[in-house]
């Protein structure tokens, strides 16, 4: 399936049917009063999140969206029916901005969750809502409301509960691969992956979700090489899993570059738990790897025993990585928990 996480789509809802002038003409009855029925409300347009998406692929191939008219109203006091409503299914954790593709409108962040977009246009009245004592024949109706119309950006930010970044082929594909059933593309190049891929992590009975961000670059946080894009999906995340190229000469400033981008992106990024891990050290000397790693240590300001070395290729120190990573997230779902209850008012 290919991914996409961000579209501009149109919609509108749906106008509200006639009022009908009508008036009751039977044999025998010479002089009827009105009849005339009211017009249908027209369609609304909703947003529902379905769990089992984690694309927009969707509206790639279709950007206009319009729910149906209401039908207007009858004689013999026959009100129209209401139009039918659109609504767009979309992945748990999309955000429904302006058209300018600046301002959230909603953010979709439980499956099922449902938002009113657009309200449908009221039904016009018939003639024989204005009769009245002093009118007994009215021989006026309204028109039905129009429904409302908007431009609008769907964008995707994956919910994982921890996020991998780091330099363009430091092996995150590799890594996630190793520790979860994803089959992301793998090759010894840069750029390998175009796309964020999602894996579910098994740790002693528990599980968490890993995301493979694609490699960033400098300049990433202003959009080069798709950066903007890319550092949203790390925005949910409760832990970033911070992977660097042991085979490179200078891993320091790699692990520079990438903290660099992640302040300019702003969001929180940069406060965010992180562990850093010095990959492919089955390349490495064992002289090479303790060099490597307090370099990053005093870089970084963390302990040396929280720079994990690890290969992805091996699945050397994959299972103390995961198991560090859980510890990080469940700590962290607890904390939330606890703040709920919190802020929950009291009921006696």
């Amino acid at each position: 399936m290919k991914f996409l996480d961000q579209c501009k789509i149109y919609v509108s809802s749906g106008h509200g049917g006639g009022g009908c002038i009508s008036f009751r003409r039977e044999k025998f009855i010479e002089y009827g009063g009105p009849d005339g029925g009211n017009g249908g409300r027209g369609g609304d347009v909703w947003v529902e999140t379905v769990a089992n998406l984690n694309t927009l692929i969707d509206y790639r191939y279709q950007q206009h969206f319009k729910a149906q008219n209401g039908i207007p109203g009858s004689g013999r006091l026959r009100s129209g029916l209401g139009g039918k409503d659109v609504t767009l299914k979309v992945p748990v954790g999309t955000q429904i901005m302006d058209e300018e593709n600046e301002e959230v409108l909603h953010d979709l962040t439980e499956p099922g969750q449902r938002v009113l977009l657009l309200r449908g246009g009221d039904g016009g009245m018939g003639n024989a809502h204005y009769k009245s004592s002093t009118n007994r024949s009215p021989r006026h109706s309204t028109p039905g409301y129009p429904g409302g119309e908007m431009w609008i950006w769907l964008r995707l930010k994956l919910i994982a509960d921890a996020g991998l970044v780091g330099m363009p082929n430091a092996g995150k594909s590799t890594f996630l691969a190793a520790v979860s059933a994803a089959k992301p593309k793998i090759a010894d190049y840069p750029f390998t992956t175009l796309k964020p891929q999602l894996g579910v992590v098994a740790v002693d009975d528990q599980e968490f979700v890993l995301a493979d961000i694609p490699g960033l670059i400098e300049g990433a946080s202003e959009g080069a090489g798709l950066g903007h894009r890319f550092l949203g999906h790390v925005e949910r995340c409760r832990v970033i899993l911070h992977l660097i190229d042991g085979t490179q000469e200078d891993v320091v400033e790699a692990y520079h570059i990438i903290r660099g981008e992640l302040a300019e992106y702003g969001g929180g990024l940069d406060e965010k738990a992180e562990l850093l891990a010095l990959n492919k050290i089955d390349a490495l000397t064992e002289d090479e790897i303790q060099e490597k790693r307090e370099a990053l240590a005093e870089a970084s300001g963390l302990p040396l025993k929280q720079i994990f070395a690890i290969s992805g290729a091996t699945a050397t120190g994959t299972a103390d990585m995961c198991r560090r990573l859980f510890g990080i997230i469940d700590g962290e779902k607890r904390e939330e928990e606890e703040a709920a209850r919190e802020a929950k008012p009291y009921q006696p």
